[in-house]
């Protein structure tokens, strides 16, 4: 699978790599290390006024790598939406800054997710979780301390006259109307039977919410269209479900090793899951009607959006 990316060996007067062709992996790389560099300068800012431990704590799970596929969707949108002229420029700070808040307030939820009030979880991202190296306490707080730091950096680091409507783009998907509520619908619904549509309620919430958003504020970032912006709306709705349901599905048909993270899980906590309710076959079938979807969504869109199109055909095709 290829996608056309702004990167080769050299890099233009503006400092953006050239165009070249890329697989999918490379173009999640190259905005996965342009926004982890920006993340380690937002947090050495803070680093002099922050406890010691506590950045240690924030470190161990921001910068530990991971996909990056929610800024690479926020960077993505932004040059779907941005004019053609400036497609050779980086990404503006408004859009590199949303990137690497919407990563902050995803890690903070995997941090808490993983705690033992939550899921109970011993591994992420291939290695021990935050709260089996720093103390439930310390993950507690570093957790708090990334949902918190997203919201500043996009107040102090935005153009103004968008910052407000990104703050609130992202505290709308990311509270309890989006991903804890969603997390809280989750765990009512353990050991209980849920409808299909139901389910699909809990996954718009508490995965595709944030999916959804991380196209939102790229475009708003862009100063995209509203015809633009509602097109990138459905796109992330139905991609973000075509997400989990492959989730759900890794979680019966891979290992730890390949996913960096426990398997058979949610069967363990009697979680309702698309296996679980349509089987396995009919699950990669909804996953791929929802991929379709989410791609016909964008075909009022050029080129420019190439890289979100391949972006979601890669989700439905991972093994990891």
């Amino acid at each position: 699978m290829r996608v056309r990316a702004n990167a080769s060996k050299s890099k233009d007067e503006g400092g953006r790599m050239k165009d070249e062709t890329f697989s999918v992996p490379a173009l999640l790389q190259q905005h996965g290390e342009t926004v982890t560099q920006h993340l380690k300068t937002m947090l050495a800012r803070h680093a002099s006024e922050v406890p010691p431990r506590l950045v240690e704590a924030i470190e161990y799970s921001v910068l530990a790598g991971g996909k990056r596929l929610r800024p690479t969707l926020v960077l993505e949108s932004f040059r779907a939406c941005a004019p053609p002229s400036t497609l050779d420029s980086p990404p503006s700070t408004s859009a590199l800054t949303a990137a690497a808040a919407i990563e902050l307030v995803h890690t903070f939820s995997l941090v808490h997710d993983d705690l033992p009030a939550m899921d109970d979880d011993d591994l992420r991202r291939g290695r021990p979780t935050n709260h089996k190296v720093f103390g439930e306490a310390m993950a507690i707080l570093a957790g708090d301390a990334m949902i918190t730091l997203a919201f500043e950096i996009l107040a102090a680091e935005c153009e103004p006259a968008i910052a407000t409507a990104l703050i609130r783009e992202l505290a709308h998907s990311s509270g309890p109307a989006g991903m804890i509520g969603g997390q809280v619908l989750d765990m009512a619904g353990e050991n209980q039977p849920l409808s299909v549509e139901q389910l699909k309620q809990i996954h718009r919430m508490k995965t595709g919410a944030l999916l959804t958003t991380s196209c939102r504020l790229g475009a708003i970032a862009a100063g995209a269209a509203s015809t633009q912006v509602s097109a990138l709306t459905e796109f992330g709705a139905h991609m973000g479900l075509a997400f989990q349901i492959v989730d759900d599905i890794l979680d019966v048909t891979s290992t730890p090793q390949q996913l960096g993270k426990g398997t058979n899980k949610d069967a363990d906590r009697g979680k309702n899951t698309y296996p679980r309710l349509i089987g396995l076959e009919s699950s990669r079938n909804e996953a791929q009607r929802q991929l379709q979807i989410a791609i016909d969504a964008l075909k009022q869109m050029d080129s420019q959006a190439d890289g979100l199109r391949n972006l979601a055909r890669f989700i439905v095709d991972r093994q990891t």
